[in-house]
């Protein structure tokens, strides 16, 4: 009895099905192929590559600006005139567009193991071009809006340089198999010998890195200074109402050493609290006072000032996501709270013991104490009994006239000066942004016993790298955060970094050298196998495990050798075993 069959047998393989067809929409045997890849499909495959690398890089400036991202609002409020998180869309476009392009990546790299042929399906070259084009629209807007952001890129890397090294190294390793499987096989091409000349200068590249990388947390534990002092900027404002009494009372329990606030003086001569150059943002003044909203906070008098409520909108806008984390008395009290006065912060500062750091608005031209304003926060502060010298003012006008009036009162500035002009200025305190305090200019000024203050400092990596550098205090949005770093998050001394460095590229290149020897042995094995063999010893009944190996060797084999069927093939059934042959099937 003859029984015709098909000349070969094939299994079902779910796995590679699933990778070619998400990838390239080839769902069918017969539509994937070993050949090698076109160079329109290398292209768009180097297109994924960049589009991942990129969002890679946008995604972590994205992750270190974390500290400031109420800064990034309240630029977009001074822009735009309404309040709104912008940072909720660039999040979650961030989020899907690099989880997209890296499991196509995947999937590319799993194709490339494999040794199938890429063939990106359109649709994805569609989501992968815009993923692309987004991600560069984000980065030229960012560095339109917000350019100076770009330093804590360069900030950041002393915190997690040492440790973004060794993963680079670990990516890289891992990458050998590929790079093996593409170099060790067939004939020697130009492709091949430039794939591992560019591998080698990644590789050495990143193997020599760590000359290049500075961080102040790579020290003799003994040079650590003491913890910065923690300053409450506007109070705790993650935790309450910006610049309210209860915003301060909150930083007091959090353990800060002094209030920061900013003032504004008010048509009758009051100094209040006041950050925006209008009300609109943080009281309810459109409800009151509709056809003023819009004017110069320091335009209206203290009684209008002070029916204001100053909470509202914290529970409204939620600012910082924290509402939902407040108790039922917190959040009645918040919604009731009223615009501070600048008296009301001295008195609560002289009642705790607490030092005050300041900055002052000048009113415009039009103001009735437009010359006065100055006497106005002297009076006040003589008013609340404060020492003058819990009293730091960062003003860079009438300094002569601050110092005749009281002599004791600390001056502060904002500019990177020279020592020498700080001294000048009797200013023994200077206040920079963290992006201007380099680690050189931080212990420069400590030897010229010049104390620095910097700020916005919130999440605790840049306050372990300010902590290493030096700096005697940090102004903070979130001192709830910053009171449970009691130790820099990492501190090694040089040696042991050395240590972990050198451990790390020895490992690696023990492991990508056993790799390639691998490869080479696996692929030469192949190559040698004599699809003869696989059909005499396929006659002798053995496991259909080691039956499936050897017809993925001979399918190998007729692929390299450009055979288009085997002449017969045995194979091993329950029963017994079935010869394959040109006419059919004997039995």
């Amino acid at each position: 009895m003859v029984k015709h069959q098909p000349l070969q047998v094939y299994e079902r393989q779910l796995c590679l099905s699933c990778l070619t067809g998400i990838y390239g929409c080839r769902w069918k045997r017969y539509q994937r192929s070993h050949d090698d890849s076109s160079k329109w499909e290398c292209s768009w495959f180097l297109i994924l590559c960049s589009s991942f690398l990129l969002l890679l890089v946008w995604s972590y400036f994205w992750w270190e600006a974390h500290n400031d991202y109420n800064e990034f609002n309240w630029l977009l409020y001074n822009r735009s005139g309404e309040w709104s998180d912008g940072t909720v869309p660039i999040l979650t476009t961030t989020l899907v567009g690099f989880s997209y392009t890296a499991f196509l990546m995947i999937l590319a790299f799993c194709h490339i193991a494999l040794g199938q042929q890429l063939n990106l399906y359109w649709i994805h070259k569609i989501g992968v071009l815009a993923v692309l084009l987004t991600t560069i629209t984000g980065v030229v807007s960012i560095d339109d809006l917000w350019r100076d952001e770009w330093d804590i890129v360069l900030i950041s890397l002393q915190s997690t340089g040492p440790f973004l090294h060794i993963g680079a190294v670990a990516a890289v390793t891992a990458l050998g198999w590929l790079v093996a499987g593409q170099v060790v096989r067939g004939d020697r091409t130009r492709f091949q010998v430039l794939l591992l000349l560019v591998y080698l200068f990644v590789l050495l590249a990143l193997y020599l890195a760590p000359f290049a990388i500075s961080s102040p947390c790579i020290m003799d534990r003994a040079d650590l200074k003491t913890r910065p002092a923690v300053i409450g900027r506007r109070g705790a404002p993650m935790l309450a109402p910006e610049n309210t009494v209860m915003s301060f009372n909150k930083a007091l329990q959090q353990k800060v050493s002094a209030f920061e606030a900013d003032v504004t003086i008010s048509m009758d001569g009051v100094p209040f609290l006041m950050r925006d150059q209008t009300l609109r943002r943080t009281t309810d003044v459109a409800r009151l006072f509709p056809k003023r909203q819009h004017d110069d906070a320091s335009l209206f008098n203290w009684t209008e000032i002070r029916s204001l409520n100053a909470g509202l909108w914290f529970m409204r806008d939620d600012p910082y996501w924290t509402v939902q984390f407040m108790s039922t008395k917190d959040r009645n009290r918040a919604g009731n709270q009223t615009v501070c006065s600048l008296l009301e912060l001295l008195r609560l500062a002289t009642r705790t013991n607490r030092s005050v750091i300041f900055s002052l608005r000048r009113p415009p031209p039009q103001h009735p104490r437009y010359q006065l304003w100055i006497k106005d926060v002297q009076k006040t502060i003589l008013r609340s009994g404060i020492q003058s010298e819990q009293v730091m003012w960062t003003l860079d006008w009438y300094r002569k006239t601050v110092r005749a009036a009281v002599p004791l009162l600390q001056q502060s500035s904002e500019e990177r000066l020279p020592v020498e002009e700080l001294k000048e200025r009797s200013s023994r305190t200077l206040s920079l942004h963290y992006s201007q305090a380099t680690v050189r200019e931080i212990r420069r000024l400590s030897r010229s016993n010049v104390s620095l203050n910097v700020y916005p400092v919130n999440e605790p990596w840049l306050y372990s790298v300010l902590w290493c550098s030096g700096v005697q205090s940090v102004s903070s949005d979130a001192p709830q955060i910053l009171r449970k770093v009691p130790h820099p998050i990492w501190i090694m001394s040089p040696d042991e970094y050395c240590l972990i460095w050198i451990t790390s590229d020895l490992i690696s290149a023990a492991i990508i050298i056993g790799i390639f020897i691998f490869q080479k042995w696996r692929m030469s094995g192949m190559r040698s196998y004599n699809p003869e063999q696989i059909m005499l010893s396929a006659v002798v009944r053995r496991p259909s495990r080691d039956v499936n190996i050897m017809k993925e060797k001979l399918i190998f084999s007729e692929i390299n050798n450009g055979v288009s069927s085997a002449d017969e093939l045995s194979i091993y059934t329950e029963h017994g075993y079935e010869g394959y042959t040109r006419d059919g099937i004997s039995r």
